[in-house]
């Protein structure tokens, strides 16, 4: 008899175990059911601060005398830049740049001056509207003989936008949103319902030039990557 009982007991116990491993393995079934989805949030952003180097040369066979004018041509350039509204911390001049003719060892080419001094006077400021207003007065300057030079990769003017921090939260959350507007149109369509987060990841943020046109305007970006549990 007591074999019996020993019997049912073990056969019930088997049942339950396999009851229990049944309901795992579904468990874990429609714990893989998950879905992967991408958030957008995109801003445009003015620029908040711009570097604009003003270069201008002067050519000669008396170096003295070309540095005298060099120096009298970046004095009147800076009155210009103040007198027009930039603060004195935010002009710079750099040493100038001397190219002598005579000691490029390399060349046979002759050339009607020795000398080529460069200038470069930096204009940094967070007044971006104000150097671009003065970005279109150049033709001031050239009234008193101060021509600039253009081209040169060196010198580029460049646009930045440090307000990144302040706007942060607000683009991840339009991030989140969007990824899960397209995750509950996914649960939608395939008949099920969203559950919780599995897992979260957020991207990188990037900072571009709108278009080459107008490296002033800034395109601010950043994807967030989500998975989603499906339920029935």
């Amino acid at each position: 008899m007591s074999k019996i009982k020993e019997s049912v007991i073990l056969a019930i116990a088997i049942l339950g175990l396999g009851a229990f491993l049944y309901s795992a393995i579904i468990g874990v079934k429609d714990r893989d059911r998950v879905i992967h989805v991408r958030g957008l949030a995109e801003r445009e952003v003015a620029a908040d601060y711009v570097i604009w180097p003003i270069v201008f040369k002067e050519v000669g066979n008396d170096l003295p005398a070309i540095y005298e004018t060099v120096q009298g041509k970046t004095q009147a350039l800076e009155k210009f830049l103040v007198d027009n509204g930039i603060a004195k911390e935010e002009i710079s001049n750099a040493s100038p740049d001397i190219t002598d003719s005579q000691s490029e060892l390399y060349t046979s080419e002759q050339r009607p001056f020795r000398y080529v001094v460069t200038m470069c006077v930096t204009v940094a400021s967070k007044n971006v509207d104000k150097v671009r207003e003065l970005m279109g007065k150049q033709g001031e300057l050239l009234k008193q003989g101060i021509a600039f030079s253009e081209g040169d990769y060196r010198y580029r003017k460049t646009y930045s936008f440090n307000g990144l921090n302040a706007i942060k939260p607000e683009m991840i959350d339009e991030a989140n949103k969007d990824a899960r507007a397209a995750a509950e149109k996914f649960a939608k369509d395939s008949q099920s319902k969203l559950g919780k987060i599995k897992t979260a990841t957020q991207g990188l943020f990037s900072i571009e030039d709108r278009d080459e046109n107008t490296p002033f305007v800034k395109k601010v970006r950043v994807v967030t990557n989500v998975q989603y549990f499906l339920e029935d």
